[in-house]
């Protein structure tokens, strides 16, 4: 006898369907589901609600657990509970192993079951965690601003993990995590960057290996750890690599234009000088000048201004010295640079 369990309690029959339903939660994101490969088994309550299991089928190991009713018969296809979803039913979550006992008392309204009383005082963590949930989406709807959402995320995080740590029990803090790491919840981003430099994740995966080493739970945890690490991470180096890509684009557009700037303002600068220099001269040189800038002999020009060579060979001189060069290449060099 002490090596089997059993649980017993009372459901409205008036309110449900007599069948009771007793499952295995493997996997800590399917709480909320109803799921037939979890059910171990099920038992009709008698005319007065009751309803009792017992025997040998549990694990020597603490496990999550789940009792439901519902009114989705299986047979009925439009509302069959073993799609995973039933809108109109109940359960209740706790933890236990082979030899427990577990009283579930007839509540009244809209719960199920109420006091939990067990030989195992960790059965019922999860109805304690349930009611600082409800003081905590309390909390968020009191003031429905940014300010109350920032304060209350720093301290119900801290607050249900501390909680769920004082309980020394992993499968309480598994149940606190499932919440709080919800995707569909409000404060996943908060859960985000609090994983960034809380010790607390790392802390629990030591403490889930150490009390259930092997299990589906410390696997399962692990497994989510590192996926969300790794998210947080690449997000980090992506929004790094997009700040060090803005900059070193940044900074050669920046080069480009200050190049830009330079060529414009020598060119500025240069057409300038050219112009003074040219004022310099007299018609006649500045006419001699772009001949000599156009490659063209003495001869050419001489032809091309109807004027002789020693005359031409005169102004060449007087162009040189205003413009203080000895060559033609000094000459090409001070205009085409």
């Amino acid at each position: 006898m002490n090596a089997q369990h059993h649980f017993d309690g009372y459901i409205d029959n008036d309110r449900w369907q007599s069948d009771v339903y007793l499952s295995v939660i493997e996997d800590y994101r399917t709480l909320d589901g109803i799921n037939d490969e979890q059910i171990i088994t099920k038992i009709a309550s008698d005319t007065s609600g009751y309803f009792q299991f017992k025997g040998n089928q549990l694990d020597t190991q603490q496990k999550i657990y789940k009792l439901h009713v519902d009114n989705c018969e299986s047979y009925n296809q439009g509302s069959n509970h073993f799609d995973g979803h039933c809108a109109d039913s109940r359960d209740i979550l706790f933890i236990a192993k082979s030899n427990d006992s577990i009283t579930f008392p007839l509540s009244f309204e809209a719960q199920m079951f109420c006091d939990i009383i067990s030989n195992n005082p960790k059965t019922a963590s999860f109805i304690k965690i349930d009611s600082l949930k409800e003081e905590m989406k309390f909390a968020y709807t009191e003031f429905r601003s940014k300010a109350n959402r920032d304060l209350n995320n720093k301290k119900w995080f801290k607050s249900l993990q501390d909680y769920g740590e004082d309980l020394n029990e992993p499968l309480a803090e598994l149940y606190i995590y499932a919440f709080l790491s919800d995707r569909s919840n409000q404060f996943h981003n908060y859960y985000l960057e609090n994983l960034k430099n809380n010790s607390y994740y790392d802390q629990l995966l030591e403490r889930l290996k150490n009390q259930y080493p092997n299990s589906s739970y410390a696997r399962q945890y692990e497994a989510e750890l590192t996926s969300d690490k790794f998210i947080i991470s690449s997000t980090s180096e992506k929004e790094s690599g997009i700040n060090w890509t803005n900059l070193v684009i940044g900074l050669l557009i920046a080069s480009v234009l200050l190049n830009l700037w330079f060529v414009f303002s020598a060119k500025k600068r240069k057409l300038k000088q050219h112009t003074k220099a040219k004022e310099q001269l007299t018609k006649q040189e500045q006419n001699v000048l772009d001949l000599l800038l156009g490659d063209n002999t003495n001869k050419d020009i001489a032809e091309t201004l109807f004027v002789s060579v020693s005359t031409v060979k005169t102004h060449v001189n007087n162009v040189y010295k205003k413009l203080n060069v000895s060559s033609r290449d000094e000459l090409k060099s001070l205009f085409n640079n």
